[in-house]
């Protein structure tokens, strides 16, 4: 059988699967018997386009020693530590990717399989996932004349971001040529050059293309924002990811206004105006089918039109709850308010704390056959064909109120109001509870009682709010600890008690700390799920809120009558290692005076 032969010269050795398993059986890593039951029939297409990487990773074999699956990352650390090369996680959100696609051609680098991944005064890295094939190494540096570092990167990555990159660059550079100019200043700083239009066109293949890779990109990098920001000198393409902005991005203002303008048109927005806030919102798939919805929202800066982009997953409707952070008791307290024949079922919270994503999972669970389910929303965040939606058009004054009023006379049975913002659409909301309907609506508030005080304080009369409303949840989104690599450590008891107290909820034997890997881009977290806080409506609260008691007092009895505060049910996310002390407090509201 060939050896794997770690030398470091120059030449074609291209890397095998015979090479490689041999290497691993002759560690331990392997059982010898796969020398006859994979190599031969493997050998055949040892030169072929597959990469052995690739070639071994399927077949799930674990390190007879170590006992840890041999995946691609495994695989890459255990190469680059035999041959002194260090093994690189290409993250495309941390690759400047205009910087490094300048470096070498896009023929160049494809010949060679090779990656641009960073580059600076001295020096410039690049990703193969070929480390004795070096013929480039010599004859680069010298045209560079910079230092090359090489790093051993996944094959699969290699492949896929390479056109990738170089047809991001190219776009930008061909419709950066359409204007014949770099920096188109805007709006409040605009510089007049006369004999220069300074315009790209909105329906050039080139934007077109662009709109097409930030939309698959986004969805691939599991953003739930899309932000395009002008600025002076470039605009600026930033993702939310997990809650948190990462920049993956930068084009030249004119690029950036024609982008804008394309996604416009797509929105059905008006592409003159530029003054004034605009919405609107497109539909389309991500790569592997799934219909996405994106809400669309401008806003006038000094540098021109900002565009943020909230992107809805229809996804998420089919989800149970628990998928969503539900405990069993939150879920079975949640099921008990929304499956009354009537009344108001209020849910709290900031902006992006998930109340939409909450309000249409239940929606969706409700809207049986059986059932007429109505929403009014401003705007509608995600189109769902089993219950009827309708927008709030303020500029035909169709207000919340107003549609209420409408959506009584169309036989409804469940009724969703986006948000309870006024007098008006609460006496609405209460008349349709009066009258045999169930609501589900929000309010913006810190916590659970905090809801009934809103409501009075909205002048709605106390014995209404006592007789309509069936129960309020407060709610916020923790990122959750990367499963990957999360590491168990010994919890702080001071922090604890300051957490759960007054509640002494027992301290966790372990608390899990973030660590950071490349599943997670080294943040030591990975998606997000909810903390819930559900007040029910006792015979006692009912009688005090008619009584128009201190909201202290109404506190003190809902959490008489079971109520959990948020602050407990991030304590109970610590204790099951999902999240951190830290995470919690950054969401959690402070406990009223």
């Amino acid at each position: 059988m060939k050896k794997l032969h770690l030398t470091r010269g120059h030449g074609d050795q291209r890397l095998s699967i015979s090479a490689l398993v041999n290497a691993l059986i002759d560690e331990g890593h392997l059982p010898a018997a796969l020398a006859e039951a994979f190599l031969i029939p493997a050998r055949t297409s040892a030169h072929g386009k597959t990469h052995p990487f690739s070639s071994i990773v399927p077949q799930g074999w674990r390190s007879l020693k170590t006992g840890e699956l041999i995946d691609m990352a495994w695989l890459g650390r255990w190469l680059g530590a035999k041959i002194a090369l260090p093994w690189f996680h290409i993250d495309p959100l941390k690759i400047d990717v205009a910087a490094v696609s300048g470096v070498v051609s896009h023929g160049y680098a494809s010949r060679y399989a090779i990656l641009p991944v960073a580059v600076d005064a001295q020096s410039v890295t690049l990703a193969t996932s070929e480390p004795f094939v070096r013929d480039w190494e010599d004859e680069l540096g010298r045209i560079l004349k910079r230092e090359i570092r090489r790093v051993l990167a996944n094959p699969d990555d290699i492949a896929r971001y390479l056109p990738e990159f170089y047809n991001l660059s190219r776009f930008v550079k061909q419709a950066v040529a359409q204007t014949g100019q770099q920096n188109q200043l805007a709006n409040f700083e605009q510089l007049v050059q006369l004999g220069r239009t300074g315009n790209v066109d909105a329906n050039d293949h080139h934007i077109v293309s662009l709109v097409d890779w930030l939309f698959q990109y986004a969805f691939t990098q599991r953003a739930s924002d899309i932000h395009l920001e002008p600025r002076r000198e470039a605009g600026h393409v930033r993702f939310r990811i997990d809650g948190v902005l990462h920049s993956v991005y930068q084009v030249p203002p004119a690029v950036m206004n024609a982008i804008l303008s394309r996604i416009k048109v797509l929105g059905r927005m008006d592409l003159a105006e530029k003054r004034r806030p605009q919405d609107g919102r497109v539909k389309t798939k991500t790569p592997d089918g799934r219909e996405i919805e994106l809400r669309l929202s401008t806003m006038p800066t000094a540098f021109g039109e900002k565009l943020v982009m909230r992107i809805f997953d229809p996804a998420i409707l089919v989800k149970d709850f628990a998928a969503l952070g539900f405990g069993a008791e939150d879920e079975k307290r949640w099921q008990g308010f929304v499956t009354q024949p009537h009344g108001i079922v209020l849910v709290t919270g900031p902006t992006g704390s998930g109340k939409t994503t909450t309000l249409y999972t239940t929606l969706k669970q409700l809207a049986t056959e059986d059932v007429n389910v109505c929403t009014v929303e401003d705007p509608i965040e995600m189109i769902e064909s089993s219950f009827n939606q309708m927008q709030v058009q303020a500029n035909i004054d169709l207000s919340f109120a107003e549609c209420v009023r409408t959506l009584l006379r169309q036989d409804p049975d469940i009724i969703m109001v986006g948000e309870i913002r006024d007098k008006e659409t609460a006496d609405m909301a209460i008349q349709a509870a009066l009258t045999g309907h169930l609501v589900l609506s929000t309010l913006h508030t810190n916590d659970a009682p905090s809801a009934i005080t809103r409501l009075l304080e909205l002048g709605v009369p106390p014995y209404l709010v006592s007789s309509t409303v069936v129960g309020v949840m407060a709610q916020r989104l923790v990122r959750t600890l990367c499963p990957h690599c999360k590491q168990p450590g010994a919890p702080l008891e001071a922090e604890w008690n300051a957490l759960v107290a007054p509640w002494k909820a027992p301290l966790p034997k372990t608390a899990y700390r973030p660590v950071g890997c490349l599943e997670c881009r080294n943040t030591g977290y990975l998606g997000r799920l909810g903390l819930y806080e559900m007040l029910s409506m006792s015979t006692e609260l009912r009688r005090l809120i008619a009584l128009q008691t201190h909201p202290g007092a109404i506190r003190e009895q809902a959490i008489k009558d079971g109520l959990k505060p948020l602050k407990l049910a991030g304590a109970q996310k610590i204790a099951a290692g999902l999240t951190t002390l830290e995470e919690v407090l950054k969401v959690v509201p402070a406990e009223p005076d």
